[in-house]
């Protein structure tokens, strides 16, 4: 056998957020040779996170690949089970709607948490190694060559067997893709914004029940809220940037407040609500969709680079780590062939009666105890 038949196969994966560690688990499992390239410093080690994030809403897909690697027990354990969506009416009235049975719920998670976890279990292999402060100039797929500039300002070449682009909505990866033949690719901003607020601790205690999604339903925006284990609870606002856009002043925030979601201003407290909606600007929503996902066996691009979904679907991370689990699957059925796991993962994640979009996306609709878009509409059962 030839040298280069027995020498262990290189992957370089782009991005080390939730679904490039994730997947940096699977492959180094495998006993390939991984290399991890986050253009950010360790977050870990970081003194600050650079701004908020979503809390997450972990359901059955996600935690399944998670068991595959081993930390299903670890994320639970951290995690705050969410039997019900709780529904706060104008008048101030709570509703809840199960999710389904009273043994079925998802989970509010971290994300800096689940990160951090992931981060930790990728360095746990030898065969693996993430590069911090390494940003991804340039790719060619083709070639499986990536040109990568680390904190010395130097550009380095270096050659992978596959390529694993999990860098995100906005892919470095995918960009290179992009400008290939028969690539087909669209992207959506939907009219909304999103806002992180925070309702702290009570005497000690969660200000609210615990155990459900709080959701304030109001026709064209809402608020929802996510429990944390340090007892408070995570708010985001989604709304029209033109709707955000009108409140400038500090009155301006507490009179819609006052209007829309009375019940929360002695939940969050008039100064820490005046401070956090000033704090960082309302950012974006996008929605992407691409065919395909790959490049012959040399290039694959999973989660949000592949198929972004706006954050209240809920199902963001959940499909993502269903493209690990899944490609995982597929490497088990053909012996760990990069070829024909790649064009696999494409038949898969894409169904050929849906065209262009991923089953990851309209995934939500078959799974409507998970699907939150409905309740923009201010509907009480």
């Amino acid at each position: 056998m030839e040298s280069s038949d027995i020498r262990r196969k290189k992957i370089a994966v782009i991005g080390g957020g939730l679904v490039g560690s994730l997947n940096a688990c699977f492959l180094a499992k495998r006993n390939f040779q991984v290399d991890v390239y986050e253009a950010r410093e360790d977050i870990r080690v970081a003194k600050f996170a650079r701004g908020r994030s979503i809390n997450l809403a972990l359901s059955y897909r996600g935690r399944q690949a998670l068991n595959a690697i081993g930390l299903e027990d670890q994320v639970v354990s951290q995690g705050i089970p969410m039997r019900a969506r709780m529904i706060h009416s104008l008048s101030g009235k709570k509703s809840a709607i199960p999710y389904g049975t009273k043994s079925q719920y998802i989970l509010s998670i971290s994300r800096e948490n689940l990160n951090k976890d992931l981060l930790t279990a990728v360095e746990k292999y030898p065969n693996a190694k993430v590069h911090f402060g390494h940003r991804l100039l340039k790719c060619n797929p083709e070639e499986g060559v990536i040109t990568v500039l680390g904190s010395d300002k130097v550009p380095i070449d270096v050659t992978y067997d596959l390529i694993a682009g999990c860098d995100g909505a906005y892919s470095t990866v995918r960009s290179h893709l992009m400008k290939k033949p028969r690539f087909d690719y669209s992207q959506q901003y939907i009219p909304h914004g999103y806002m992180e607020l925070t309702i702290p601790p009570k005497n000690g205690d969660y200000a609210m029940e615990p155990n459900y999604l709080h959701i304030w339903p109001r026709n064209t925006f809402m608020m929802i809220a996510l429990p944390n284990m340090n007892r408070s609870f995570t708010c985001t606002l989604f709304m029209p940037f033109d709707e955000f856009e009108k409140l400038v002043t500090s009155s301006d925030v507490l009179d819609f407040f006052q209007k829309y979601f009375p019940d929360s201003i002695p939940l969050i407290g008039e100064q820490t609500l005046v401070q956090d909606f000033f704090l960082l600007p309302a950012q974006p929503m996008i929605s992407v969709k691409c065919s395909s996902f790959h490049l012959k066996s040399h290039c694959v691009l999973m989660g949000d680079a592949a198929h972004a979904i706006v954050p209240f679907f809920g199902q963001g991370m959940n499909a993502g780590f269903e493209d690990c689990l899944v490609f995982d699957e597929l490497m088990d059925k053909f012996n760990n062939d990069l070829n024909e796991s790649t064009c696999q993962l494409e038949v898969v994640r894409l169904p050929k009666e849906h065209g262009k979009i991923s089953s990851c996306s309209y995934a939500i609709y078959l799974c409507p105890s998970l699907y939150h878009g409905h309740l923009f509409q201010n509907k009480i059962p």
